[in-house]
């Protein structure tokens, strides 16, 4: 500050000082990663994952959805809000959806798991992803691999009889490109077939 500083000087002295240490305080607080676990911490996991038994050994505390997309390369299940809010995680557990960013790996455990990745019948599309195509119900693709696993559930649920039930059925995946009337159309198109 110069000798003799005037009311703007200290207002910017002081307002300066304020931002220096509110970033430092940030800085200190910076929240730090669990550490991994030790091998001696691992434990093995058995389950089903698009129609091939895999065994693993993993850290109890990984979550279906990092086990699918680190440890078996599955990326179609995408990581939105990690909390259960947006349904971009969405996979088939014995034919019933869940957000797998929620569930624990060890919770699935000899059970049959179905991702995006294993819908399809090698080169023949599976007739909700045909859907999806034909009904164009997809813009940026980001949530469409939920979206489609859970219209997929929702037909099998037997609640998709009007257009209401399955905007309902619908409503815990997120479509931040607003293609719901589209999504809808392609639930529609297959209700009543099975």
């Amino acid at each position: 500050m110069p000798p003799n500083p005037g009311r703007r000087d200290v207002l910017v002295g002081g307002i300066a000082s304020a931002i220096g240490l509110g970033l430092l305080d940030g800085c200190a607080t910076v929240p730090t990663a669990p550490a991994a676990a030790a091998p001696s911490d691992l434990v093995d996991l058995s389950l089903e994952v698009n129609g091939q038994r895999r065994a693993l050994r993993i850290d109890p505390r990984t979550t279906l959805l990092d086990l699918l997309r680190e440890n078996l390369g599955l990326t179609g299940a995408k990581k939105g809000c990690d909390m259960g809010q947006c349904g971009a995680c969405t996979v088939l557990v014995d034919g019933q959806r869940i957000d797998s960013c929620l569930a624990l790996a060890l919770q699935v455990e000899g059970r049959k798991v179905t991702t995006i990745e294993g819908l399809a019948r090698g080169e023949e599309l599976h007739p909700m992803q045909a859907a999806f195509i034909e009904e164009d119900a997809f813009q940026c693709g980001y949530c469409t691999p939920g979206q489609i696993l859970s219209a997929v559930a929702l037909l099998a649920e037997g609640v998709a009889d009007s257009d209401g039930a399955i905007r309902e059925g619908m409503s815990g995946n997120i479509c931040r490109c607003g293609a719901y009337p589209n999504i809808c159309a392609a639930v529609r198109r297959l209700r009543g077939r099975g």
